[in-house]
């Protein structure tokens, strides 16, 4: 119960702040919406901040916006990003943990049975000169 009051206190402060201190500069394909706005004193960086569409999990950011938010660009991802071409996937958040997980052949929780080697397999060796 107190988790859930700290969540809904934390999120009724970012939106105060973002009314009083942010400048929308953006959304991504997950609705996620990026804001920027003064350096906080001392410092020279403007802040720069995301409103989580959903699920608060970092790995939600496409990597766009990943090298915007990290201050690696100053450049803000346009919403058709020249960079991609078409034969690239989509970003997906981090699976891992869920039942989306990728879990290979033998693992534990897919029957625990891995494939009989098959002898096509040759380890490699240094070359001795």
């Amino acid at each position: 119960m107190i988790k859930a009051i700290t969540s809904v206190a934390s999120t009724i402060y970012l939106k105060i702040f973002t009314a009083f201190n942010g400048e929308h500069v953006g959304q991504d394909h997950l609705g996620n919406m990026y804001y920027r706005g003064k350096p906080r004193g001392g410092y020279k960086r403007e802040r720069r901040w995301v409103h989580y569409n959903g699920d608060i999990n970092a790995s939600r950011i496409p990597p766009e916006w990943h090298g915007w938010i990290h201050h690696q660009t100053d450049e803000v991802p346009q919403e058709k990003n020249p960079y991609r071409r078409e034969w690239q996937k989509e970003h997906q958040e981090n699976k891992t943990g869920t039942d989306e997980a990728y879990r290979p052949p033998g693992h534990v929780l897919e029957g625990g049975q891995r494939d009989k080697a098959t002898g096509d397999y040759k380890a490699w060796t240094p070359n001795q000169s």
